[in-house]
Parts: structure tokens; sequence; C-alpha cells
């Protein structure tokens, strides 16, 4: 089942669902956050108990400008993350290539009346004309939905900021960028701490950079981060304060006979994730997805192949350079499946237990309402079934590279350039 919200001025460049799943926070390339809430169920419309509509937009980032450099800062965001929700309001953390922001969504449905000072206008009164005093008085006005920036963290990252992860202390949180990675607490916006810092001395020596980075759910000194070289590093922040050497390091070894002039690009972490459970860690490559157990450092515990059919188009996919597109992966709530996005708006899911996987298309020609999707197939040479498509005629500019997927029940989020898709699990 789709609802298809159509988001016209950009392109969603991160998607995520706070930790109950009532709310879904999209952000763009324009700088935006679009934030939809989930509908109250009624009686008579129980089909309707995956809709999510617009609960607040509002303007995140602008464009800026480093006279240093004499380089523009976009104001896309890279990355949004939720807090957990400690009262009324809702917080979360929007990101740039430089500055992180932490916002305040509230909800206002009554306003004071009646004041002393200040005329009904706002304007401040002549205190000779005041002779009596009045009790100000809250009467209902109409819901508004306000966000207010309550914290700026600015001037920690010389390159671009590629994740931001929320600690399961809730107190800190870090973001990373190419080369280093901050450790924050959500009072203090003038200062962070370097917790990983691998810039070599001489730049030309330079042979990875930082990828992605999270923290374990569970534990709070615990964290990982990817490299541009397939690599993924344990860091345990008790060990030290700088965390350059790591606890425990995944990396597999290299088949001789699949190695190509690409292999380097190709085995490019671009996305890093701990299962919800804390015992495994899914990366996601340009062709595969990969899941790691914690105890295991040598070799992944799983390889899901997500578009072996690439595989010779990588000269093509070089030079348009899409090779170098960084997809997204994330766990379902009961970390049994896994989910990544593809091209020509395909999406993959893999069933860890059972082993299947399924290929989905996220586009208006196919998703009305209600509609159940078709799986989809794509053959590589020989003769084309009738619903099957060509490897030749898939179209790289659609792409999906951020997907999300609800904390606890089957509906997910999926971001089309600049559509976003929800779907959910067949009603009965």
């Amino acid at each position: 089942i789709a609802f298809v919200f159509f988001l016209s001025a950009d392109i969603i460049s991160t998607v995520e669902f706070n930790h109950t799943g009532e709310l879904l926070a999209t952000g763009d390339k324009g700088g935006r956050v679009v934030i939809f809430q989930r509908e109250q169920e009624s009686k008579n419309q129980v089909h309707r108990r995956g809709e999510y509509n617009v609960y607040s937009t509002f303007q995140s980032h602008e464009p800026e400008f480093d006279y240093l450099k004499s380089l523009e800062i976009e104001e896309k965001i890279n990355k949004i993350r939720w807090l957990p929700q400690q009262n009324a309001a809702y917080f979360l953390l929007s990101t740039n290539d430089k500055t992180v922001k932490l916002w305040k969504v509230s909800e206002r449905d009554k306003r004071p009346e009646g004041y002393n000072l200040k005329d009904e206008e706002g304007r401040l009164r002549d205190p000779a004309t005041i002779t009596t005093l009045r009790v100000p008085v809250l009467r209902p006005m109409d819901l508004m939905v306000e966000a207010t920036p309550r914290r700026v963290f600015a001037n920690a990252h010389t390159y671009h900021i590629n994740s931001i992860s929320v600690n399961s202390d809730y107190e800190t949180y870090m973001s990373a960028d190419d080369l280093r990675i901050n450790l924050w607490n959500f009072e203090i916006t003038n200062q962070s701490f370097n917790i990983v810092d691998i810039k070599p001395a001489n730049m030309e020596e330079l042979t990875e950079v930082i990828t992605a980075a999270e923290f374990h759910p569970h534990h709070c000194n615990t964290f990982v981060y990817s490299s541009s070289k397939g690599t993924i590093r344990l860091c345990d922040m008790r060990a030290s304060a700088l965390c350059d050497r790591h606890t425990k390091f995944f990396e597999e070894p290299e088949d001789p006979s699949n190695r190509s002039f690409f292999s380097e690009i190709i085995s490019s972490i671009s996305d890093v994730k701990f299962s919800h459970s804390g015992r495994y860690i899914m990366t996601r490559d340009y062709l595969t997805a990969k899941v790691w157990d914690l105890n295991m450092e040598n070799r992944p515990v799983e390889t899901y192949q997500v578009h072996d059919y690439l595989r010779s188009k990588l000269c093509s996919l070089y030079e348009n350079d899409c090779i170098f597109d960084k997809f997204e992966c994330v766990w379902n709530g009961s970390d049994s499946v896994i989910m990544t996005g593809s091209y020509n708006n395909f999406f993959r899911m893999f069933d860890r237990n059972t082993k299947r996987d399924v290929t989905l298309e996220a586009s208006r020609e196919n998703s009305k309402p209600r509609a159940i999707l078709k799986p989809r197939k794509v053959c590589v040479g020989g003769k084309r079934r009738k619903d099957e498509i060509s490897v030749d005629s898939l179209d790289f500019s659609k792409k999906i590279l951020h997907t999300a997927w609800h904390p606890s029940e089957n509906i997910i989020a999926v971001a089309a350039t600049n559509n976003l898709y929800i779907f959910q699990d067949k009603v009965n």
C-alpha cells in the first residue's frame, strides 16, 4: 500500500522515523525539514492506520559562504536524528556539511490574553493609564506547530559531516567527517571532544577516509566507523580518550579472482548500522549489503547481492559518476529483514531467516494508494520474460539512496528523488 507525497522543491537527502514511529522526518537539498505525523486509527477507517500527513515544515539550514576558503557551504540536510521524547515536545538533530542544529518541535493550542503592560496588539501601554491589575488568561486557539532552534553546534569540522549519531546516554552525540569524529555534549555548543583523528601529518599519505559512524544502541562507550577501504573499526571510549586504536577491526579478505580497476571504489562502505539488539552490524558497499557478527572480525556472517547484474556495467557507471553513489541500509524492528536501495527506483529486501529476497519499485505509475506492489525482476542477457526488465533499460538517474523502517511495524519510507513513498504491509 503506498501513499505518495510530492515535495516539489527538491531532492530528499535523508529520511528518519522517530523512536515511536509516530513521526517521520525528511530533509532535502534546499535545507528544509518536513515532518509527517501518523493518522490516528479510527473505527470506521481501519485501513488508514499507516497514513502520514504533513505535521510541520521548517527551514533548518541556509546556504552560507566560507570567506576564508572562498567556498560555498550547501544548505542540503545530510542527516536527521531524533532524540527520544522526554516531554510533550519533540527534539531532533539535523546537519548539513558543517553545522549541526538541535530543533525543538512543539504544539501550541492556547494563547495568553489580558496583559497588564501591553494592549491586545502587543504595543506597550502608557503606565499612567494602568489603574487596575488584570490576571492574564489562556484562551484556546487553532493548533500551531512551532519549530525552534535550541542549539547550534558549529565550527568543529574542516571537512564535510557525513554522519551524526545520538548516544544511548542521551547526553552526548557524535558527528563524523572524512577524517575526524567529534563527541558533543547537548548542553555545550562551543566545544567538542575529538575522539577519532585519522588525518596523516602529510596529506599525500592519505589512503582512506571515514564514510559513516554510529553509536552502539545500548553501550554508551562503544561506536563503529566505516572507511572507504571497506573496513569497519569498533572503538571503546573507555580504552583511551583518543580512539585512534580500534578494539576490533572487521575486514573481508579480497577474492583475487574478482580484482579489477574498480575493486577499491566498489568496496568503499557507504553506510553502517547496528542492529537493534546490538549484536550485529550491517554495512552497505556499492554492490552488496553485509551483516557482521560483533564477535567475528575476519568475514561477514551474511552477504547479500543487491544488484550483481551491474558488475558488467561498472565501466559506464564510473563514467557517469554513479559508481560513487552512497546507498544507505536499514534493519526492520526485529532485525530479521534488511532493506536497501538500488537504481530504476528499485529497493531490495532480504529476509535473514528464510534467505528469500524481493525487489520492489517505488514509482508513481505503480503506486496507486492501497495497490499491492508487484515484485520486479532484472534479466541479464538471453531471453527476456514478459514481466522482466532488461539490465540495459534500467534508469540510473532514478535511484533510491535513502530509506527508513518503522521501529516496530512493517511500515517503510522510501525516498525516490523528490518523492516520498510510504508502504505498509497488507491489512486484512
